[in-house]
C-alpha cells in the first residue's frame, strides 16, 4: 500500500464575502436570523440578482447601520446562506458514506447522495437559486469548491478503506471525479421540468456503479 495521500480542504481569503461578525448574544443573533429570513423571502420571491440591501432594511426594519454591522454586501448574506445550506448537504454525504462497508453499498450511497440532493434542490428554491448563484460569483464559487472538496475527500476516505492496495492519488482522482458528476448530474435534473429530471437521474443512476467498478476494479496499466 502507498503512503496515505494527505487532503486538505480548500481555504480562501476569509474576508471575501464574508459576515463581518456573527453575534454572540441573544439580541444580535435574532437581528442576524432576521437579516437572513428575510433575505431568503426577498430570493424566493425575486431571485438572488435581485436581492437589494435597501430591500432587506425596509422589510426587516433595520437601519442601515445595523445591517452592515453585520453584512457588508449582499454577497456575504448569499455566501451565508449558501454555507447553511451546504452544510445539510454535508450531513447527508456523512451519514451516507458511513454506511458504506462494500462496493454494493458505495453504489447505493452515492445513488441515495443524488436522490436527496435532488429532492432538497426542489423542496428549497432559495438554495437552488442560490447554488446557480455560487456558479456566476467569483466570490461565491469559492463556497462551491470548498464544499466539492469536503465531499470529495469524505469519498476518497471510504475508497482508501475499500481499495487499499491502490495508490492515494488514482483514488482521490476518482473521488473528486466522482462527485463532480455526481453534482453535474443534480444540476442538469434541476434545470428542466421534474418529469425529465427524474429520468435523467435514473439514468445517471445506472451508468454510475458501472463507471465506479471499472475505474477501480480495473488498475491502468
Amino acid at each position: 500500500m502507498t503512503e496515505r495521500t494527505v487532503v486538505r480542504r480548500k481555504r480562501g481569503l476569509q474576508s471575501a464575502g464574508q459576515p463581518r461578525r456573527i453575534p454572540r448574544q441573544q439580541r444580535g443573533r435574532e437581528r442576524f436570523e432576521k437579516i437572513l429570513s428575510v433575505a431568503m423571502e426577498l430570493i424566493e420571491k425575486n431571485g438572488s440578482d435581485a436581492l437589494k440591501m435597501s430591500e432587506i432594511v425596509e422589510k426587516a426594519e433595520l437601519s442601515f447601520g445595523a445591517l452592515y454591522q453585520y453584512f457588508p454586501d449582499k454577497s456575504s448574506i448569499i455566501r451565508t446562506l449558501a454555507e447553511r445550506f451546504n452544510e445539510q448537504g454535508r450531513r447527508c454525504v456523512e451519514e451516507e458514506l458511513a454506511k458504506v462497508a462494500s462496493t454494493e453499498t458505495l453504489q447505493r450511497a452515492l445513488c441515495n447522495i443524488v436522490d436527496q440532493y435532488c429532492d432538497f434542490f426542489r423542496r428549497e428554491p432559495v438554495m437552488r437559486d442560490i447554488w446557480h448563484a455560487t456558479q456566476a460569483d467569483k466570490l461565491l464559487q469559492e463556497v462551491d469548491a470548498e464544499d466539492m472538496e469536503f465531499h470529495s475527500q469524505r469519498l476518497f476516505e471510504v475508497l482508501e478503506k475499500l481499495w487499499p492496495e491502490r495508490e492515494g492519488g488514482e483514488l482521490l482522482a476518482i473521488a473528486r471525479l466522482t462527485m463532480h458528476l455526481l453534482a453535474a448530474a443534480v444540476r442538469y435534473s434541476i434545470s428542466v421540468s421534474e418529469e425529465e429530471g427524474r429520468t435523467a437521474i435514473a439514468l445517471y443512476k445506472r451508468m454510475l456503479p458501472a463507471d465506479i467498478g471499472r475505474l477501480l476494479d480495473n488498475p491502468s496499466r
